[in-house]
């Protein structure tokens, strides 16, 4: 590997484009700079990008450099601020793009998707084998992800991922295998675009709210509610629903079996959370499918309503075709704006 990388450094510069647009890189760490003994810079991955300078005048700053898993909600929080004041204040910036570890990437993909007010590419790029590794893809996936930023047709299109030559919308995009390189799809939804050896090329554009057109702004907000994911299985447990209430959760994401079916006493865990005033959103653990929201009059989530008074009972919501990771991004968000369930709702059905 270093006799590669001093082979790389001696390779002729590809021809710069005084006339490319800039591109500015924040890099947060995961797989794509997690290097044997040491992690790759920002700086080391930009130099590691072949013939960047033909689509883009590449700039780098360090934001993070550490595994997926190991950022914080907080750091979510710093990561849109940030990106909203480099385009806020940086006009001849054409878009940015941003390193993410795959594990988390379509969750900090879908936070910023929401959160960053601003009609300039964000593309967020990652890797699934790390620089060690024989066939690493980092640099071309980084590579595709400043032609994609670069590109005029990728304004106004939302957050967008990028790996593996393809195009996918924050929103829709979920990792769907441990360990093979197409990991990233948007089932059933199909890619938004492909980057190939001539041009990025798109087919379609993301219809819910996002970016310019969201309401959510965490300028001021310095922390994010709680809200916990729970699993439906068979005879599960409904104690670890009245756990994480307990322990100051202000909303519970429900990754439903089906159609968001629930097991065991987890009802009862529901019920107890409504009444503790906490959120409820049910969605599926299936990987795709839309969990609809009650026809009027009918009640919550079905059963046992009886016991809820009708504010109670609203405040089960449908979490649409949103995977339950991201539902619980959006959760968060919503609950830094209004604890009214009608409004949680409509949120649901916008973004």
């Amino acid at each position: 590997m270093a006799a590669a990388r001093a082979a790389a450094a001696q390779a002729p510069a590809a021809q710069p484009n005084a006339d490319a647009p800039r591109v500015r890189l924040v890099a947060t760490g995961g797989t794509i700079s997690n290097r044997t003994g040491d992690r790759l810079t920002a700086e080391e991955l930009v130099k590691a990008m072949p013939g960047v300078e033909r689509y883009a005048r590449p700039e780098y700053e360090q934001f993070t450099n550490l595994a997926s898993s190991q950022l914080t909600l907080d750091h979510w929080l710093g990561l849109a601020k940030r990106v909203n004041e480099l385009l806020a204040t940086d006009s001849g910036l054409a878009g940015i793009v941003v390193t993410s570890g795959t594990d988390t990437l379509e969750e900090t993909a879908y936070f910023l998707n929401l959160t960053v007010h601003s009609a300039e590419p964000v593309v967020v790029v990652g890797s699934m084998r790390n620089p060690s590794t024989l066939g690493y893809e980092g640099a071309a996936n980084l590579l595709e992800g400043f032609r994609v930023a670069a590109s005029p047709e990728a304004r106004g299109k939302g957050v967008l991922v990028v790996l593996n030559d393809e195009i996918n919308a924050a929103r829709e995009v979920t990792k769907t295998d441990a360990l093979r390189l197409n990991t990233f799809q948007s089932r059933p939804y199909g890619v938004l675009g492909v980057v190939d050896a001539d041009r990025v090329v798109f087919y379609r554009s993301p219809v819910r709210r996002h970016t310019t057109a969201s309401e959510f702004d965490v300028a001021a907000v310095t922390k994010l509610p709680r809200v916990d994911v729970v699993l439906v299985y068979q005879g599960a447990d409904g104690d670890l629903i009245n756990a994480a209430v307990d322990r100051g959760a202000q909303g519970i994401v429900v990754a439903g079996a089906g159609a968001g079916a629930v097991s065991g006493t987890q009802r009862e865990g529901e019920v107890y959370a409504v009444k503790k005033g906490a959120i409820v959103v049910t969605t599926t653990r299936t990987g795709s499918g839309r969990i609809a929201p009650p026809q009027r009059g009918a009640g919550g989530r079905g059963g046992d309503t009886a016991q809820l008074t009708p504010d109670e009972q609203r405040r089960f919501i449908a979490g649409e075709d949103l995977q339950p990771v991201k539902a619980r991004v959006l959760l968060m968000l919503a609950l830094t704006k209004t604890k009214d369930p009608a409004e949680i709702q409509r949120m649901f059905s916008e973004y």
